[in-house]
């Protein structure tokens, strides 16, 4: 497994991240395809054995249950000192006051509950879910500054948010001698390339790692466009991310298709190659509900494909109005 830098914070991580969404009692939160604790372990177990160092996760998952799921796998099967462990808060798991959003309180009552679930005393990379307007960023900076000095975490990220919060947040932390945000985790993939036009410069610039979240589409990728899984039938937020832009997206799909025939691999395969060889991607979060998953993961890193390919794919993409941030 190639390793990388996790952009300027000097810390090692797997080129793949794996996304632990899938893990968590299904019976419990707002994704009923999830896979219980018996299931779940083998596949952590065998991204470990593949070398997969970095697990992302988040307290909003199957209702905190994906980190009680990872937690115990990781410290049964893994190394803590040698694994990157993140997850997120924003996201409330009950609708109490104060359950939720970027508030101080909020925070910090995320990161307990959080790190109590995973069975550690830190995490690696410490996540905001989403923006919150409610909340005056200098508060939501403060405050997760102070849980880095806590030592309950050691890096800061961001997800899903226009580039000019991003830049904001950026330049706060700068002018307060905060802890800056040291990841970005964003929506990219073959059939929404929107962050290419200002998130990602800006994270150049800056030295923030990208690590994006949903590489495959959702699946959509990986398939004829008119096949469905469990998964995308039951996926609410999934149906919102695409069906504006159907008829340009489904002739990606096909491109994909075409090329992963012509190559002899999977379209996984295709259309994770394209993702992780962006020089401005870090380590795509993939989803693995099956072990060929994983296998299909670690050999994207190998693909490479060419310049001909790579125009095929792009030159089909047409814009798409910004999804994903709430």
């Amino acid at each position: 497994m190639k390793m990388k830098k996790l952009g300027r914070t000097g810390m090692d991580v797997s080129a793949l991240c794996l996304g632990c969404m899938t893990y968590g009692v299904p019976e419990r939160g707002p994704h009923p395809w999830t896979l219980p604790e018996e299931e779940s372990r083998p596949l952590i177990k065998k991204a470990l054995d593949l070398g997969i160092n970095f697990f992302d996760t988040a307290n909003f998952y199957s209702d905190g249950t994906s980190e009680e799921i990872v937690g115990r796998a990781l410290r049964d099967y893994g190394n803590r000192d040698s694994l990157v462990i993140a997850t997120k808060c924003y996201f409330p798991l009950s609708q109490a006051p104060n359950a939720g959003g970027l508030s101080r309180k909020a925070i910090f009552q995320s990161i307990d509950a959080s790190l109590k679930r995973l069975g550690t005393d830190y995490v690696d990379l410490f996540q905001i879910h989403r923006w919150d307007y409610a909340t005056p960023i200098e508060v939501t900076l403060e405050a997760l500054h102070d849980v880095v000095k806590a030592g309950k975490a050691r890096y800061l990220g961001a997800s899903s948010m226009f580039a000019w919060q991003f830049a904001k947040a950026l330049f706060t932390a700068d002018r307060h001698g905060w802890t800056r945000f040291a990841t970005m985790q964003d929506h990219y993939n073959l059939l929404h390339r929107e962050e290419e036009r200002e998130m990602h410069p800006l994270c150049a610039d800056q030295g923030v790692a990208i690590i994006p979240w949903s590489p495959l589409a959702r699946g959509r990728l990986t398939r004829d466009w008119d096949e469905s899984s469990a998964r995308q039938q039951s996926d609410e937020v999934g149906k919102t991310l695409y069906r504006k832009t159907e008829e340009a997206d489904r002739q990606v799909v096909e491109k994909v298709a075409e090329i992963a025939a012509m190559r002899g691999v999977s379209r996984a395969q295709v259309a994770l190659s394209w993702v992780a060889s962006r020089q401005s991607v870090t380590a795509p979060i993939i989803g693995a509900s099956k072990p060929q998953h994983l296998d299909d993961a670690v050999a994207a890193l190998r693909l490479r494909l060419n310049e001909q390919e790579t125009e095929a794919l792009e030159e089909l993409y047409v814009p798409h109005a910004p999804v994903g941030f709430s």
